[in-house]
């Protein structure tokens, strides 16, 4: 598919000369990369046998480092998903054998979330299979060049949070 980025910003600046346009070529390319690299994870993660949020609180639990245990609002905070939708997601998990829960003695708050041997097994296999995987996604960039992408895209993201998280944003 072809980058059409650029016959964007020339149609708009014909239609509606003086509006500005320089935000095309940026979100637009944004926005169409991240289209193309959800797809393909979904598809890589689908021929792994896990979906993406499983595999997220795997990774979450793998990378907190031993013991591999994190509390509830640990995991949500770090997944930017609700406390429901953590539950649901570590419910499946346990299920599946992932993940063991520590409970209060009473059985009605979670204490933490920890991995089991199969899910430290699971998630190193499907870690290094997705990142081998999303690496030949950008070899096509030098070192430099990705170097040079990952640090503007810190500095895009860092500015938008900034922008959309300020006080008193409509």
């Amino acid at each position: 598919m072809a980058d059409i980025a650029g016959e964007i910003v020339r149609a708009w600046q014909r239609e509606l000369p003086g509006t500005p346009t320089d935000s095309i070529e940026i979100i637009t390319r944004i926005w169409r990369a991240g289209k193309l690299l959800e797809d393909e994870r979904r598809r890589t993660l689908a021929a792994l046998g896990i979906d993406r949020a499983t595999m997220d609180l795997l990774s979450m639990l793998r990378r907190a480092g031993e013991p591999y245990r994190l509390a509830p609002a640990e995991l949500a905070a770090q997944s930017l998903v609700s406390a429901g939708a953590m539950t649901q997601r570590v419910a499946k998990a346990e299920a599946a054998g992932l993940v063991t829960v520590r409970r209060t003695p009473a059985g009605t708050r979670t204490i933490d979330v920890g991995l089991t041997a199969d899910g430290h097994r699971w998630i190193d296999i499907s870690v290094a299979d997705l990142l081998t995987h999303e690496s030949t996604l950008v070899e096509h960039l030098s070192v430099e060049q990705r170097a040079q992408l990952a640090d503007l895209l810190e500095v895009f993201l860092g500015g938008l949070h900034a922008r959309l998280d300020a006080p008193g944003r409509p």
